[in-house]
C-alpha cells in the first residue's frame, strides 16, 4: 500500500497547490462566491457534475448496487434527471436573475420577508450535505487505512476547509475540474471495468448474483419514486447547483453545460450499481454494505491503481463537500448574519473575509457533526426532505406561477417543512411518508393561502419579469440590498 499512499498523498498535495493558486483570482465578492460569473462551457460541465457526484452518490451509489443489483442506480440516477430538468427548464432564466443565493430569488419575487425562513432551511439543507462527504470520507478510511473516524474526519475536512477558504468558488472549479478527472478516470475508466471482469463478466455475475439484482425495479417503485420526489426536485432548488449556475458566463452555457453534467451522472449511476454487483458477486456477506466501495478497491486493484482509484473517491466527497460548504457559508453570510450585522454594525465590511470565516466555522461544525454520525444517505435522505420538503413548491411556484404571493410561500414553508419534520420523527428519517405528505401540505398551504391573500405588488412583478428576462430593472436593488452587489 506503500505506493498507493503515495499517489493518494501527491493528488492531496497537488489540490491544495490549486487551491492556493486560485487565491489570486478572488479579488471581489463574485470572485469568491459565484466566479465572476465567468465560466465557459468546459468548466462549467466540469464543476456542476463534480459538485453532485459526491461521497453519498459514490459510497451510496455503490452500496445500493451490492444491496439491490442494477435498479440501486435509480438515486443516482435521479440526481441526473434533476440535473437534466434543471438545465432544460430553468437554468437560464436562474442565470439571468443574477443573484447570489435562493433566498435572494424568493426576495426578489415575494418581497424581503420571504429570504428569512428559506435562508435558515437552505442553511440547514447545505449544512447537512456537507456533512455527508465528510461522513463518506470516514467510511473509506475505516477499511482502508485502519484509523480512527475522528482522524479521518478531521484530515479530509481541514483540507477542503482550507482551499475552500483560500480562493471561495476560483479556487473550488479549479481543483473540481481537476477531480473531474480523477474521479472519471478512476471510477469509468478503471474501478468499472476492473471489478466486472474480476467478478466474471456480466454472465457470471447474472449466474452467481440473487435472483433481481438485474431488475430495473427491484428496489421498489415506492422508492424509485420517493427518490424522484427527493434528488430530482432537490436539483431543482439546491442552493448548491444554483451557485454553480450562476458561475456560467452566459445562459447558454448554464443550460448546454449543465445537459451535458446530467447525462455524464446516468452513466455514472449505472457505473456505480454495476461495481456493487461485482463487489456482491465476489463478496457477498459484508457485515456493512457501506464497506463495499472500500472492499473492492482494497482487494480487485493493483497497486497503484488502487491508489488513484482511492483518489477518485476523495475527489468525490471534496467535490461535493467544498461546494455544499461554500453554499452554507453563503446562506448564513448573505442571508443570516447580514440581517443581524445591518441591526447591529450597520455599514460597510470586508465580504470576502467575512465568507472566508463563515467556511472555516462551518467547516469545523460539519467536521463535529460527522463525528457523531454514521450513516451517509439517512444524513442525506434528512438534508433533502427538509430542502424539498420546506422550499420546492415556493420556488417552482414563484417561477411558473404569477398569482402566487408572500403569504402563500411563507405558509407553504412552514407548512411543508413542520411536516417533515414532525414525520421524520415518528416514521423514521428513511419513511417515504415525510416527502409525501411534506410536499401535499406545503403545495395545499401555497395555492389556498395565495388564492386567498391579496396578490404581489405589480411593481414588484414588474422588477422580477424584468430580471428573469435579462433586461436591466434598476429599481431592483431596493427590493434587496445584495441585488444592486451582483
Amino acid at each position: 500500500m506503500t505506493v498507493d499512499y503515495l499517489v493518494m498523498a501527491a493528488y492531496l498535495t497537488g489540490i491544495i497547490g490549486v487551491g492556493w493558486w486560485g487565491k489570486r483570482r478572488a479579488a471581489s465578492k463574485s470572485d469568491f462566491l459565484v466566479a465572476g460569473r465567468r465560466l465557459g462551457p468546459l468548466m462549467y460541465t466540469g464543476t456542476m457534475a463534480a459538485v453532485v457526484l459526491g461521497g453519498a452518490s459514490t459510497i451510496g451509489g455503490v452500496r445500493l448496487g451490492y444491496t439491490y443489483g442494477v435498479s440501486g442506480a435509480t438515486m443516482v440516477g435521479a440526481i441526473g434527471l434533476g440535473l437534466l430538468a434543471l438545465s432544460v427548464f430553468f437554468s437560464a432564466r436562474i442565470a439571468r436573475l443574477r443573484v447570489y443565493t435562493v433566498a435572494e430569488m424568493l426576495s426578489l419575487r415575494y418581497g424581503d420577508a420571504a429570504s428569512v425562513i428559506s435562508g435558515v432551511v437552505m442553511w440547514v439543507y447545505t449544512l447537512m450535505l456537507a456533512v455527508t462527504s465528510t461522513i463518506a470520507y470516514a467510511s473509506v478510511f475505516d477499511v482502508l487505512f485502519d484509523v480512527p473516524r475522528w482522524v479521518a474526519v478531521v484530515v479530509g475536512g481541514t483540507i477542503v476547509v482550507g482551499y475552500s477558504a483560500l480562493g471561495g468558488m476560483w479556487s473550488i472549479t479549479l481543483t473540481d475540474m481537476v477531480q473531474f478527472v480523477v474521479k472519471s478516470l478512476g471510477v469509468l475508466v478503471l474501478l468499472l471495468p476492473i471489478a466486472v471482469v474480476r467478478a466474471g463478466g456480466f454472465g457470471a455475475m447474472a449466474d452467481r448474483l440473487p435472483h433481481g439484482y438485474f431488475s430495473p425495479t427491484s428496489i421498489g417503485g415506492q422508492t424509485i419514486f420517493t427518490f424522484v420526489l427527493i434528488y430530482t426536485f432537490g436539483m431543482l432548488i439546491g442552493q448548491d447547483i444554483w451557485q454553480r449556475v450562476f458561475t456560467a458566463r452566459s445562459d447558454k452555457v448554464a443550460s448546454w453545460g449543465g445537459t451535458v453534467a446530467g447525462v455524464y451522472c446516468l452513466a455514472y449511476a449505472l457505473a456505480g450499481a454495476f461495481i456493487g454487483m461485482a463487489t456482491k458477486t465476489l463478496y457477498p456477506n459484508l457485515a456493512d454494505a457501506d464497506q463495499a466501495f472500500a472492499t473492492i478497491v482494497k482487494h480487485a486493484l493493483p497497486t497503484g491503481v488502487r491508489g488513484l482509484v482511492l483518489a477518485a473517491a476523495l475527489s468525490a466527497m471534496m467535490s461535493t463537500a467544498s461546494g455544499a460548504l461554500i453554499a452554507s457559508a453563503t446562506v448564513a453570510d448573505n442571508d443570516i448574519w447580514a440581517r443581524l450585522r445591518r441591526r447591529t454594525t450597520p455599514g460597510d465590511h470586508d465580504e470576502i473575509a467575512s465568507n472566508r470565516v463563515a467556511i472555516a466555522v462551518l467547516g469545523a461544525v460539519a467536521m463535529g457533526i460527522a463525528c457523531v454520525l454514521g450513516d451517509v444517505l439517512s444524513a442525506l435522505t434528512v438534508a433533502y426532505n427538509l430542502l424539498v420538503g420546506g422550499l420546492l413548491v415556493p420556488i417552482l411556484g414563484g417561477l411558473v406561477w404569477r398569482r402566487g404571493n408572500l403569504p402563500g410561500a411563507l405558509t407553504a414553508m412552514i407548512a411543508g417543512g413542520t411536516t417533515v419534520i414532525t414525520l421524520m420523527v415518528t416514521d423514521g428519517l428513511l419513511a417515504n411518508e415525510p416527502i409525501y405528505y411534506g410536499l401535499l401540505a406545503s403545495l395545499l398551504a401555497y395555492v389556498a393561502v395565495s388564492l386567498a391573500t391579496r396578490p404581489t405588488d405589480e411593481t414588484l412583478l414588474e422588477v422580477w419579469r424584468r430580471r428573469l428576462a435579462g433586461e436591466p430593472a434598476p429599481s431592483a436593488a431596493a427590493t434587496s440590498p445584495e441585488l444592486s452587489a451582483a
